[in-house]
């Protein structure tokens, strides 16, 4: 009879523990990672553990195979612009088996008691009906499929941005703002050589550019790099500027309604400043080649030619000389193929293999044969 006593209590006490705890969002067991690289087990986005967080972590597979696998629901809606044409697949973690399931069967608990990862709201994804429903009953939430979850999730993109901003200014950027005066080789820090604040992460952590630092200050530190004075810099750098009435001398075409691809060539002749604007590259080079077959144009040597081409990932202008191009990928422009043009190497290679490029090659290099590739 004791024995029994005792056993009841243990169990009451048990059960007890399990409902005061509180909701967990980490892998209990190794997180299932589907994206490639150093940097796979951080969000994309806002540069998260996503074993920390993989109860809410989202993933996309792509047409062309790669994956990237965000922390929340949130992070899945402010990437969702970018990739929107390549998504094949969304999956999600199940709740109650850490198992990733599609999001077109899952059950979500929108709006539970548990605090959501990036975003005011909560949601929480099962794999069966029942086990959404149970967990709403004890929880709070509406029950409700991907659709109408992810719809809410983009309704609520712009204030849950504004309230975690707010959250990072009075913490997150303060102690990252220290440690990068304090222990950061600033010289040694070049932020454009990173495409995500992932990769970051892993660059300070296996460089140490930052010193010895933990997963919070690490975090810390990467927020601020990335979300402030990555920011700042762009915001003092200059996008090549196009008037409305400026047509491509190759194509016809306005480019100003092109401002992602413009390009730009300056040159002196017979003391006058003249400037072509164009909707891409491919035309600029065509017009590089064989000015005189577009017009009553002139060659040039070099030396005499400013070109201006538009970095793809940030938009600022650049010398068109000295960039690398990336040919053949599945990315095209106003005029179909295109030469992507990219301020730093590796973020030409990491573009081509993103986006089935064929080549990465400089200015100096290109030739008629491969322009004319383009156009086939």
């Amino acid at each position: 009879m004791q024995k029994s006593i005792w056993a009841l209590f243990f169990a009451v006490i048990i059960a007890l523990g399990l409902h005061a705890e509180e909701f967990n969002k980490m892998a209990i067991g190794e997180p299932e990672l589907l994206q490639k690289g150093d940097e796979k087990a951080y969000c994309p986005v806002c540069g998260m553990s996503l074993k920390m967080f993989y109860k809410t972590s989202h993933s996309v597979i792509l047409k062309d195979g790669t994956a990237k696998q965000y922390c929340s629901m949130r992070c899945l809606a402010a990437d969702w612009k970018s990739i929107e044409p390549q998504v094949k697949q969304i999956v999600v973690t199940d709740v109650k088996s850490e198992k990733l399931i599609d999001v077109k069967s899952a059950f979500y608990v929108v709006g539970s008691k548990v605090p959501g990862t990036m975003s005011m709201v909560s949601k929480l994804a099962f794999a069966h009906e029942a086990d959404a429903k149970a967990f709403a009953t004890e929880n709070g939430g509406e029950v409700m499929n991907f659709d109408a979850a992810f719809a809410k999730a983009k309704a609520s993109l712009n204030d849950d941005v504004d309230e975690f901003v707010k959250k990072k200014q009075k913490g997150a950027y303060p102690m990252g703002e220290k440690i990068y005066n304090a222990k950061c080789q600033k010289d040694q820090i070049h932020l454009h050589d990173f495409n995500t604040i992932a990769e970051l992460k892993v660059g300070l952590k296996k460089t140490q550019l930052c010193g010895a630092v933990n997963e919070q200050e690490l975090q810390a530190v990467s927020l601020y790099l990335w979300e402030v004075v990555r920011l700042e810099a762009h915001d003092h750098t200059t996008t090549i500027h196009v008037e409305k009435d400026e047509k491509c001398p190759v194509c016809g075409m306005f480019a100003y309604k092109y401002p992602k691809w413009a390009a730009r060539m300056n040159y002196v002749e017979n003391g006058k400043q003249i400037s072509h604007a164009f909707d891409g590259v491919k035309d600029m080079l065509k017009f590089y080649k064989d000015p005189a077959k577009w017009g009553n144009y002139t060659k040039h040597k070099d030396a005499e030619l400013k070109i201006l081409v538009s970095d793809y990932y940030t938009g600022e202008a650049m010398d068109g000389q000295k960039a690398f191009y990336v040919v053949g990928s599945d990315v095209m422009g106003p005029m179909g193929k295109e030469f992507i043009p990219f301020k730093t190497f590796k973020s030409a290679q990491t573009f081509m293999k993103d986006h089935k490029g064929l080549q990465v090659i400089e200015f100096a290099k290109i030739d008629d044969a491969l322009i004319d590739a383009q156009e086939k």
